[in-house]
């Protein structure tokens, strides 16, 4: 079937909230900062993620594109895009041998640059693909999952090339991760259960950006919110916004809904899914299918009803107790809904579009590591998406300016 046209009008369509990214595409049409240089990339395969191609392919980059997510992959969008010229690896659904297959045909490019959502690639790159390394000058990460990881690459001395921890701007952040996070989860739980949130027990498990954000927006449609968490700054802040805090063995039995948000593994585990109410929800927004134990819920279950409602499975305990995952245990925003809206992306894929051409003109003076996206490329953005909604704000006077810089001067 061919699915262009489709595709098509869905990039056209999200490209409408994208004015950032647009008008750095249009730039880099003039610039052309990637021209020459191949790009691999991983990243959820949407109508957003091809405005950034895109803009990348009018800089002058060739590229291959695979999904770092076989449930988000939108088929019709890839069709486009491979009809746009861009090489795409990604089909909605393929198995896991499928989706790392894709991977390895994406890096069959021999990249000089790398995107990366979730560290997978980069991950290929450096355990299977090592051939490739010497080719590979720098790399951007759009996850807080994948800059764990690379994070812990870069304290062994594993990383062999620097990447830009995209993820960490704060425009991204707060838009995205806050933000588009928070919508984007309850907008796939809503479409795959149709709960009513209201007066019902949500458990957010974690409370860093995207946690907060969750939290939030569940707060805000009248459900009770208790966090679980590790980390004693993040649990008082979540205290001192309002929100109950207490242990997962503690929460698992109050919890009406559960969504993951931590970035680690085993978040929900066998002892806590044994001590869940009769039709709790089981959620993950963490990047990758490992913060809910979903084979600890396969040894529990006596029955599994496979999509009793769409991407909602119904696993049945031997006490009759049903419990209810989502998207098996996948992204939920992006599985179950259509992940973040475009005008979220619109930011965090714009500072990632600017990082590119910055990696692409810096990458012979960087050492391997991992670095923050400079300053200047986050307070752009921000204008950008400013003057693209019509907001002005104030500058700074003279004096003002005199008296930020000068010790000199007293109150």
């Amino acid at each position: 079937m061919d699915l262009t046209e489709s595709g098509e009008r869905h990039i056209s369509w999200a490209a409408r909230s994208m004015p950032v990214l647009t008008a750095v595409g249009a730039r880099f049409a003039v610039s052309r900062p990637l021209d020459g240089l191949k790009i691999a990339a991983c990243l959820h395969v949407t109508a957003e993620t091809a405005v950034l191609m895109g803009a990348l392919k009018a800089g002058g980059a060739e590229i291959a594109l695979a999904a770092s997510n076989p449930l988000s992959t939108q088929d019709d969008v890839a069709q486009a895009l491979r009809a746009y010229g861009i090489a795409v690896h990604a089909r909605a659904g393929v198995d896991r041998a499928t989706y790392y297959r894709h991977i390895h045909q994406a890096l069959d490019l021999g990249p000089d640059l790398v995107l990366d959502d979730g560290c997978d690639l980069v991950n290929i790159l450096h355990t299977e693909r090592t051939d490739l390394l010497e080719g590979v000058s720098g790399g951007c990460e759009e996850t807080t999952t994948g800059i764990i990881r690379l994070r812990q690459m870069a304290a062994e001395s594993a990383l062999r090339f620097p990447v830009v921890a995209v993820n960490d701007t704060r425009t991204k952040r707060m838009f995205d991760n806050r933000y588009g996070t928070g919508q984007s989860t309850l907008d796939g739980i809503m479409r795959a259960t149709n709960m009513m949130l209201a007066g019902r027990t949500v458990v957010v498990a974690g409370f860093g950006y995207c946690g907060r954000g969750v939290a939030e927006r569940a707060k805000g449609l009248g459900a009770r919110v208790l966090v679980t968490e590790i980390d004693a700054v993040k649990a008082l802040d979540a205290t001192l916004q309002g929100y109950e805090v207490r242990p997962m063995a503690e929460a698992a039995v109050a919890g009406d809904l559960f969504i993951t948000v931590t970035g680690n593994r085993d978040v929900i585990r066998g002892e806590h899914l044994a001590a869940m109410k009769d039709g709790a929800i089981l959620a993950n927004a963490g990047h990758f299918d490992i913060e809910i134990d979903v084979r600890a819920l396969d040894e529990l279950a006596e029955e599994v009803h496979r999509g009793v409602r769409p991407n909602t499975d119904e696993y049945v305990l031997a006490d009759g107790r049903r419990l209810l995952l989502l998207a098996e245990g996948r992204l939920v925003n992006l599985t179950a809904a259509e992940g973040h809206p475009a005008a979220v992306m619109d930011m965090s894929f714009s500072a990632q579009a600017l990082a590119v051409a910055w990696l692409a003109e810096e990458r012979a003076r960087l050492l391997p590591g991992v670095y923050d996206v400079p300053e200047e490329i986050d307070h752009e953005v921000a204008r950008l998406k400013l003057a693209a909604a019509g907001i002005g704000i104030d500058t700074l006077t003279g004096e003002q300016e005199e008296y930020l810089h000068s010790w000199r001067v007293g109150s």
